[in-house]
């Protein structure tokens, strides 16, 4: 009898998963204290942004820019060490606070394109020369007030694309919604909540004059995440999250002449990221 109550109390103590979704079974064992590491690849869509333009001799801003990322064509090559981190990635480590709750760092590695051609309405002004070089803008010099203009090379190229980087720190929420009877595999609905810097390295040609600039704390982003998990086995999983986010890119590298030009723009983003990762 007394054999009967200690095993009993033991059983209670046991420490069993947390769900809103109250699944058949649950995992006999808590999370808290685990870290975790991911490593994947990410899809993006932007929102029309505007574009603001200034330095010496002008001021002037693009409506609702259309932009798309660059995701490269996968393939074995990017198991090369030297060639992981060509194509849009995510990487992030976090650690357990919880059963079911998780802080983490991150660094989601994006790519934005301004599509180009195209054409939109254009506000401010453009002077005859501008920058400290005195490049010459030619027929597109002028006074503009909403007028439509056909964005071509000789104006404008305009990317992040080493990359669209966000640091961020993200807090996390898990709720199992299936857990096999063992439970060790199980499949896990994530939700989270982040914020953190935009360090965008941006390749940047106006009328002619640019490089590709060198990575610049440029502004800040927020975002909302949900995904689910999928433990393969209790320590390795599988991902797939879609995250929203919003960020305020105020001090853009453009021409290469850091303390003059530069260009700012908001950027709302879907991402699409899939991961494959571990927890220790």
């Amino acid at each position: 009898m007394q054999a009967q109550e200690i095993k009993a109390s033991s059983t209670n103590n046991t420490p069993t998963s947390k769900s809103l979704f109250n699944p058949e079974h649950k995992r006999n064992f808590s999370r808290k204290g685990d870290f975790f590491f991911h490593w994947g690849y990410n899809s993006s869509w932007y929102g029309k942004s505007d574009i603001r333009f200034q330095g010496p001799n002008y001021d002037f801003t693009l409506k609702d820019v259309v932009a798309h990322d660059r995701q490269s064509k996968l393939s074995w090559d990017y198991l090369n060490p030297g060639l992981i981190t060509v194509p849009q990635y995510n990487i992030r480590v976090g650690y357990f606070i919880k059963d079911n709750y998780s802080i983490s760092i991150g660094w989601d590695h994006m790519k934005y394109v301004m599509d180009i051609p195209q054409t939109v309405a254009v506000t401010g002004y453009i002077g005859a020369n501008i920058t400290p070089e005195n490049v010459a803008t030619g027929a597109l010099a002028g006074d503009y007030n909403g007028q439509l203009v056909n964005v071509k090379e000789s104006m404008l190229t305009y990317e992040h694309t080493d990359g669209f980087n966000y640091a961020n720190i993200e807090v996390e929420r898990y709720d199992d919604i299936w857990v096999a009877p063992g439970g060790n595999t199980s499949l896990t609905l994530e939700t989270g909540l982040g914020g953190g810097i935009m360090v965008p390295r941006s390749d940047v040609r106006l009328f002619g004059l640019g490089r590709n600039n060198h990575w610049n704390i440029s502004g800040y982003g927020v975002s909302a995440k949900i995904g689910l998990k999928f433990y393969v086995w209790k320590n390795v999983y599988l991902q797939n999250t879609t995250k929203f986010g919003a960020t305020n890119l105020t001090n853009v590298h453009t021409t290469g002449w850091d303390e003059y030009d530069h260009a700012s723009q908001k950027i709302n983003y879907i991402e699409n990221m899939w991961l494959i990762g571990v927890q220790f």
